[in-house]
Order: C-alpha cells, then sequence, then structure tokens
C-alpha cells in the first residue's frame, strides 16, 4: 500500500517513500516544559500518533522519536520559586499525564535535551570545521550558525535572507548578521550554574535549535523518515534545524510534516486574551476519548476552531463530538448483546483515505455510515450483517486508537464523567450482577428481581441472555 503525505518542503502530496523498507523512523518536536500543557499541545501530539499508528497498520515497523526541550530561556525564567530542573520535571509529567489520557502511545525514544549536550558539541564543531558557524565576535563563548555561509537557508518556508526578522534568541553584537542564530549561547549573569555546562567555547547551555537536530542524528542517525511538529514551529525552529543539519552534511529529515493549530471560537489562543485551554482543564471536563475523537475527525493539517458556550466547555464541539461518538458506542453495545464481533481489516473506503495523506474526515465519514448500516441491520433482525458490520467499525476505531474497549480510557487523567467513575460502575454492577447469577443458581428469584429492581432505579438496564447477561445504562 502506498502512503501519501504533505511534504511542507516541496509544499506538495508525496508518496512516503521510506529509506529502509518496512521501516519508518520519525523524530517529533516535543515540548518545551516551561508551562502546563494546553490543547494545542495534545492536538499535535494526537496528530502525530494517528500518523505512527496508521504507519504501522500498513506494516510498517516505526521508530517514534519525540523529545523533551528541558533547558531553554523560558523555563529558567518561569522557574521562580523552585529550581529550573524541578520545574521542567514536573511539567513534563504534565504533559506525560495530558498525552496518555488522549490514548497517545508513549515514544519509542524520548530523551531530554540536557542528557545529549556532548553530541550538541560535536555537531556545533563539525559546523565550525565546515566553515557553516563561528564563536561570537565579542569574545563572549557564544557561537553562531552563519545564515549566509549557506546558501539554501529559507528553502523550507520559502523566504529570503533579507526579509526575515533578526534572530532574537542572543545579543547581536556578536553577530556577523543579525539573522545569525545561536547555537551555543554563554552562561550569563543571575543564571544557575546549574545551567551551564563546559564547552570548547566556554561555559554556556545549547541553542534551541541544536537540541533537536543532535537529538534526532543519536537516535536516527544522519538521516530519517519523517520530521514532525507543529505548524507554529516552520520558522524558526525547522528552517534553522534543517539549516545546521544540511550545512553539516546530514542527509536529515526526507519529508517534513506539520499539524495545524487549534483556535478558540475563532481566535488564536494567546495569553493576552486569557483564552488558553489547558489540558488538566479539558479533560476534566470532557471524556478523553471524545477529545481523542473531537481532535482525530478534522485533518491534521487543519485549524480546528474550538467553539465554546458562554466560555463553558461543556458545550458547541466538545458537545457535538460527545454526541457523534456516543452513537457508535451504542451502536457497539447494541452488537455485542447479538454476538461476538469478528476481527477484520478496515474497510478499503477507509484505508484509501487514511493513505490519502491521512485524511481522517473521510475515514471518519467511513465509519459513521458503517455505524449507521449496523444499526439498521439490527433493526431488521440481520445478526450476521449487523455483526460484520460492527466488526469493521471496531477495526476502523482501534486503527485511530479509539477502540472504547482499550485499557487507557479506564485510567489517568479523565473527565468527572470519565474513566475512573466508569471504572467503579463497571465494578460494583459486575459486583451486583455476580450475586444475582448467585441467587438464580440457588434459584432465590425473588433476590434475583431485587438486585435487577434495584438496578433498575439507578437507571441500568439488565438484559438477560442464553448465555449471558449484558447491562447498560437506560
Amino acid at each position: 500500500m502506498t502512503v501519501r503525505i504533505y511534504d511542507s518542503k516541496q509544499q506538495a502530496v508525496v508518496d512516503l517513500q521510506p529509506l529502509k523498507a518496512g521501516e519508518v523512523s520519525m523524530y517529533v518536536c516535543g515540548p518545551t516544559v516551561q508551562s502546563s500543557p494546553h490543547i494545542g499541545h495534545v492536538r499535535s501530539a494526537v496528530a502525530h500518533d494517528l500518523w505512527r499508528r496508521w504507519l504501522a497498520y500498513r506494516g510498517n515497523r516505526v521508530t517514534f522519536v519525540r523529545n523533551v526541550t528541558d533547558i531553554d530561556d523560558k523555563v529558567l525564567v518561569n522557574a521562580v520559586d523552585e529550581p529550573w530542573w524541578a520545574l521542567a520535571y514536573r511539567i513534563e509529567l504534565e504533559f506525560t499525564a495530558a498525552y496518555r489520557a488522549v490514548g497517545v502511545l508513549a515514544p519509542t525514544y524520548e530523551p531530554r535535551a540536557t542528557a545529549s549536550v556532548t553530541e550538541m558539541h560535536a555537531l556545533i564543531a563539525l559546523l565550525i570545521e565546515r566553515g557553516h558557524a563561528y564563536p561570537a565576535l565579542d569574545g563572549s563563548a557564544d557561537v553562531y550558525f552563519d545564515v549566509r555561509s549557506w546558501e539554501q537557508y529559507g528553502a523550507l518556508t520559502r523566504q529570503s535572507i533579507d526579509k526575515m526578522e533578526p534572530a532574537a534568541d542572543a545579543d547581536p553584537r556578536g553577530k556577523r548578521d543579525p539573522r545569525d542564530f545561536a547555537l551555543w549561547k554563554a552562561s550569563k549573569d543571575g543564571e544557575p550554574e546549574s545551567a551551564s555546562w563546559e564547552s570548547p567555547w566556554g561555559a554556556g547551555r545549547p541553542g534551541w535549535h541544536i537540541e533537536c537536530s543532535a537529538m534526532s542524528r543519536k537516535y536516527l542517525g544522519d538521516a530519517f523518515d519523517i520530521h514532525g511538529g507543529g505548524l507554529d514551529l516552520r520558522f524558526p525552529h525547522h528552517e534553522n534545524e534543517l539549516a545546521q543539519s544540511a550545512a553539516a552534511g546530514l542527509g536529515f529529515a526526507s519529508v517534513w510534516s506539520h499539524n495545524g493549530l487549534v483556535n478558540v471560537n475563532g481566535e488564536k489562543m494567546s495569553k493576552s486574551l486569557g483564552n488558553s485551554i489547558f489540558a488538566a482543564d479539558l479533560l476534566s471536563t470532557v471524556r478523553p476519548i471524545v477529545v481523542r475523537y473531537l481532535l482525530a475527525a478534522s485533518h491534521y493539517r487543519s485549524t480546528i476552531d474550538l467553539r465554546t458556550e458562554g466560555g463553558s466547555l461543556e458545550g458547541g464541539s466538545l458537545t457535538e463530538a460527545e454526541a457523534a461518538f456516543g452513537r457508535i458506542e451504542a451502536m457497539l453495545e447494541r452488537a455485542r448483546r447479538v454476538g461476538e464481533l469478528p476481527e477484520t481489516d478496515v474497510p478499503d473506503a477507509f484505508g484509501a483515505a487514511m493513505d490519502d495523506d491521512l485524511s481522517t474526515p473521510q475515514a471518519v465519514a467511513v465509519l459513521h455510515d458503517t455505524t449507521r448500516a449496523a444499526n439498521a441491520a439490527l433493526d431488521a433482525g440481520d445478526s450476521g450483517a449487523a455483526l460484520a458490520l460492527a466488526g469493521e467499525a471496531l477495526a476502523m476505531l482501534r486503527a485511530l486508537g479509539l477502540d472504547p474497549a482499550d485499557a487507557v480510557w479506564h485510567s489517568g487523567m479523565s473527565a468527572s464523567s470519565g474513566a475512573p467513575q466508569s471504572a467503579a460502575l463497571t465494578s460494583l454492577v459486575e459486583t451486583l450482577l455476580a450475586e444475582r447469577r448467585e441467587a438464580r443458581a440457588a434459584k432465590d428469584f425473588a433476590a434475583s428481581d431485587r438486585i435487577r429492581d434495584a438496578l433498575a432505579a439507578a437507571g441500568i438496564l439488565v438484559e438477560d441472555g442464553k448465555q449471558t447477561t449484558t447491562w447498560s445504562i437506560a
């Protein structure tokens, strides 16, 4: 099967041709752990998780690397009441919890920038040796990438150097050109000693961009298949990554893949507008599986406009997503009362949509069509057709990471109506049903009826089949 993907560098959908047949290597820019994750971070993680799952479904062995930027100007600035490394670790745990809550698979490798400083030194030295980097002109320990030494600078975002804004990551007095960006940043007065490493150029810490070039090389080699990240990272971060890696003679990424951003009620999320939706707030209000469904149902390159009602998350887009996904869950529940769902492949139409640059809106449309057809078959009493269709729906849900029975939805961060409460309810109901089975086995039908009636009074519908008893919330 040929999977096609939009390459941001070529600005075209291309055939994905892995460097090694049957294997795909992916590097995705992970969080800078300066503050709590918001829905934009969750959207990016889900987008690349969908790619990873689909490439694996198509028979590829996927090596997935997502880094953690744990040393950065913003991390140091935000560490007011605690050491910078304590802030970084605390925020990293928040990101991990949010990713896990929405069913994002753990990376194959998840390196922290602070663990690859030696590799950054080696890459900076190589760039100096090749004439593409230089120590600061003012004699400090800063080292800069010389953008005018690399003719292809601007190739990713198709910009002219002369039209670019100056790089704001270091004082320009030590630069040849204001647009030159920092590879190594000298220690400054007032910064903690723990945020400084010795280097051939003096004590300091790495620039943001060199971190990802070094880490991707360390874990995936000089060349790999896909480099991913949010659209907001294309410039300057990814442009600079590409320039320094290519200038060092590395093959680097074959394809650049960027996910779209998230707006709230038509406006970009920002601190000044006070409209940021943080992951913890979102996942305490809405079931995590519904959040994943909402994010997966939109094309990964599109801008998602999350609509709320009166500033509340309990309305708008999320309510619509809850209803839409609830219809799929209800169909699966109905079908399972009829019999066991068969293991099957996804329908061809679903596969074709996913192969076409991960066109999840079309794929989800196939899922809903299949759900409606399964319900119609159930209404008609055609159990064979219903189970076959329900099996296809389940295969599609699994490919999207949305199987309601997956254990991930029964642990971790969740909405008030979500996983821990659902697990507790399930445990209580199953305990009562076990007692009811014992009563029926002992022919104590009065006790059996009392348990059934008590459950019914609580809104739990119990249905007895020939071999099993099923329950649902009425």
